[in-house]
């Protein structure tokens, strides 16, 4: 009883957990998992159409990722066998909440860090805190004209933005029970320009960005499909490129990946690998996602980077901006696994709720009369579909 109830506080006290894919792997089930595991995830394949009475075939293309099992968070809890005998609700009040709420903002914080890094959507001024519905419908064109699927879109947002979308948003022809509920709770809430909720999370990170003191141009014109580094030159200086940097170059625009026909909106791309640059005017800059042009089943671009093009990062140089969240629920994942049950313990208890695996040990401690118990959750943090998310810079 006390393992669900924890469970369900956990996902209750975080949007993130709450609202993106949650994968259970019971593989571990009998002798349980430990930090290095791996889970193999499959990602939707993409195919060509193609036109006439020929038959046209493309290869199988399946497409995984491999999901690493990084972190074993936990809490302690420490009572007494009287206040074991309280009650579920009253137990939990007193000593559950507290501590799985500190436990979720743990894991919602890690999430947040890890995913927003491999999103290369992006929307808003980079140091104005989103306030009105444009930034909001700009996020969803940039999920529509990558092919999202409609429904299971959210936004967690930090609570600065909170604040300015409701103040901003608040008399935008919303329906009276919106009005009212966003007044007593000062939250967005649900059905929202298209996305299914709104929530507020704490552990909405920021972002530093890179240092640029001259802007870098493409020194050689790309030629090779899936290719994911660009060389680079600049006049001057020494730059730095920091994992999660978003960038344009000229000319190279976003491709619809079901039409293959350009988007009319320059394709975004996102450093994945920290560069910084010293002794040279010249450098090699990795990035994703990996440039295929429109006869390509994985197109992303329609046309390659040209020599000289100009590059444009978001941000000014060193700042630090805010990374709200607007996501399709299969956008990330939090893959967890089931710990041990260990053997001479008074109890042990491992449970799975809405595809999070939790595990609660607890021993009596006979010099105190004391329970000592601890709450564990194993998982692995990744980002599936980082074209089906957008991040709303703050």
């Amino acid at each position: 009883m006390i393992t669900l109830k924890a469970l369900d506080l956990l996902e209750i006290a975080s949007p993130l957990i709450r609202t993106i894919n949650k994968q259970y792997d019971d593989k571990f089930a009998v002798t349980g998992a430990k930090i290095g595991a791996t889970c193999r995830v499959r990602k939707p394949d993409r195919v060509l159409v193609t036109e006439g009475a020929a038959l046209g075939v493309d290869d199988t293309d399946d497409q995984f990722t491999t999901v690493s099992i990084t972190d074993q968070t936990h809490v302690g809890l420490n009572f007494t066998s009287a206040e074991l005998a309280l009650n579920i609700d009253d137990f939990a009040d007193r000593h559950l909440k507290p501590r799985i709420s500190q436990l979720a903002a743990t894991i919602e914080s890690k999430i947040a860090q890890r995913v927003y890094k491999k999103v290369w959507q992006s929307v808003g001024t980079p140091g104005t805190t989103p306030a009105t519905s444009l930034v909001l419908l700009q996020a969803m064109q940039k999920l529509y004209e990558a092919n999202t699927p409609a429904g299971m879109i959210h936004g967690v947002v930090n609570p600065a933005a909170n604040a300015s979308l409701v103040e901003g948003l608040k008399g935008l022809f919303n329906p009276t029970g919106t009005i009212s509920k966003q007044f007593k709770t000062g939250l967005m809430g649900e059905g929202i320009l298209g996305l299914d909720d709104i929530s507020m999370g704490q552990g909405i990170y920021t972002h530093t960005r890179g240092t640029t003191p001259t802007a870098p141009i493409v020194a050689a014109t790309v030629a090779t499909q899936g290719q994911t580094t660009l060389d680079i030159s600049f006049t001057s200086g020494s730059p730095t490129f920091k994992v999660g940097d978003v960038f344009t170059v000229a000319g190279v625009y976003m491709v619809n990946p079901q039409t293959r026909v350009s988007t009319g909106s320059l394709q975004q791309f996102v450093v994945d690998t920290d560069l910084s640059i010293s002794s040279t005017t010249t450098g090699t800059l990795s990035f994703q996602p990996p440039l295929y042009t429109a006869e390509q089943a994985l197109a992303t671009v329609n046309a390659f980077p040209q020599s000289s093009a100009a590059l444009v990062f978001m941000g000014a140089t060193s700042g630090v901006y805010p990374q709200n969240l607007i996501f399709q629920k299969d956008s990330f994942t939090l893959a967890t696994v089931d710990l041990q049950l260990p053997s001479g313990v008074q109890m042990a208890s491992r449970q799975t709720y809405n595809g999070i695996s939790m595990r609660i040990v607890k021993q009596y401690d006979i010099n105190n009369d004391r329970l000592p118990c601890r709450v564990d959750v194993l998982y692995g943090i990744d980002t599936l579909r980082p074209e089906t998310a957008c991040r709303l810079w703050g």
